[in-house]
């Protein structure tokens, strides 16, 4: 069974043999731009100017809206939350010892 995913990016109309629902060629302009497919758009909610954060993985480059980056940060920070209280508290506590 395949995998449902949150924000599943749609097939392509035109699924040839051998291409991956969630893959694209895209040129990259003299200017450095590249333009994400609309079902790519359609996918992560982006319309007109958004703003995205980049980072580069190994040799690929991850791109993902400022609100999903924000996410990721709060997911590893509830992970490492030692005692589940509040982060903030406990570093000014710190502080307050030191």
């Amino acid at each position: 069974m395949a995998e449902t995913r949150k924000n599943a990016i749609p097939p392509p109309p035109d699924r040839r043999p051998g291409r991956l629902a969630d893959t694209e060629h895209v040129v990259i302009d003299e200017a450095g731009r590249v333009v994400l497919p609309v079902r790519f758009r359609k996918a992560l909610g982006i319309r007109g100017r958004t703003e995205l954060v980049a980072s580069l993985e190994g040799d690929a480059v991850r791109l993902r809206t400022v609100e999903a980056a924000l996410e990721r940060l709060r997911a590893i920070a509830r992970r490492r939350r030692r005692d589940g209280g509040n982060v903030v508290d406990a570093f000014i506590a710190q502080r307050g010892a030191d």
